[in-house]
């Protein structure tokens, strides 16, 4: 499948761009970032120097994804949601430090998301819409809230899990090791 890039966009050369993947309008992708099959990059979209995606993300209107950040497989990026990679920011400071963040496959981060860099995001976690998540988020876990805080878990679908962990969607079942899920 080919790549398609919309005429307004600006894409390096140096970066990778897998088969399938749609680049729209007015979005930028910078210099050795590399980005996997049939994502979606949606308009107005910035990706930085560097930057990891997997394949079949989905990243919605005014997405940053700045230098540091590694996006797995499956992963939902909702509309105007932003990474940060600098935790002492200064206009005036050239000698800044880079904090990798980490978002596993199947994460969604919804709408107005803002990760502070650091962070991992654990394999299908979900942030709720405004969150702004700076500290690790396990596996399955639905959290939401400035700072956000775990409120529930959810399903590899999506579905809030009832206090037995079964999804009423889909039916899988998940135990609760610790502070973590694993489906069963």
């Amino acid at each position: 499948m080919a790549v398609f890039i919309h005429d307004t966009a600006e894409v390096s050369g140096n970066a990778r761009i897998g088969d399938g993947t749609k680049i729209w309008n007015q979005a930028q992708v910078r210099e050795g970032a590399e980005i996997g099959e049939n994502c979606i990059v949606s308009k107005n979209v910035y990706i930085d120097a560097g930057v990891k995606i997997g394949d079949r993300v989905k990243i919605q209107n005014n997405v940053n994804v700045y230098h540091g950040v590694t996006v797995g497989d499956d992963v939902f990026l909702g509309p105007s949601m932003t990474f940060t990679n600098d935790l002492y920011p200064r206009a005036f400071n050239d000698d800044w430090k880079v904090y990798e963040t980490h978002v596993e496959d199947g994460a969604s981060l919804g709408a107005h998301v803002t990760v502070v860099c650091g962070c991992t995001i654990g394999k299908y976690a979900m942030a709720g819409a405004g969150s702004v998540v700076k500290k690790d988020v396990p596996a399955y876990a639905l959290v939401a809230g400035n700072p956000a805080r775990q409120i529930g878990w959810v399903c590899r679908c999506g579905m809030r899990l009832s206090e037995e962990k079964t999804c009423s969607a889909c039916g899988r079942h998940y135990m609760q090791k610790g502070g973590t899920l694993e489906e069963v």
